[in-house]
């Protein structure tokens, strides 16, 4: 009988001691994924500014059209972050994030990071559409 309750106090201690036993991270667990990279592209285009103040104007002002309040912008980091109150639930927000940040030979990347009600945009026509009113609002704005 007290073999049988030793036995029986092993398998549980070392049943314990299994479940407190994390997950062994894998190397991969940081790197990219062919999705993240195919998000990324979506949300990244390149224009023929040298002007780094140029291009932050653009984006206020096309976020601006698009009815965004800016919340923050900030030119030393080229961050500008505003939201807005979606249709056609006015309580469901919808947020954007742009950075700007000069590339070689005079041009500047542009990559715009939208969420909708704290979930990541994955529609590539939401970002079309971003690119189409900035090329615009950058057009009207060029010296």
């Amino acid at each position: 009988m007290s073999a049988a309750r030793t036995t029986l106090a092993i398998f549980f201690s070392l049943l314990l001691l299994y479940g407190c036993v994390g997950p062994q991270p894998t190397q991969d667990l940081l790197a990219p994924t062919d999705a993240q990279m195919k998000i990324r592209s979506l949300q990244t285009r390149t224009f023929d500014i040298p002007d780094r103040q140029v291009a932050m104007r653009g984006v206020i002002a096309a976020l601006q059209d698009l009815g965004f309040i800016i919340e923050r912008a900030n030119e030393g980091l080229g961050l500008v972050t505003a939201a807005r109150f979606a249709e056609p639930h006015y309580y469901d927000v919808l947020g954007v994030t742009v950075t700007v940040r000069p590339e070689p030979e005079g041009r500047m990347m542009v990559r715009a990071n939208a969420i909708y009600n704290n979930k990541p945009i994955e529609d590539p026509k939401v970002y079309q559409n971003f690119f189409a009113t900035l090329e615009r609002s950058l057009f009207i704005t060029k010296p």
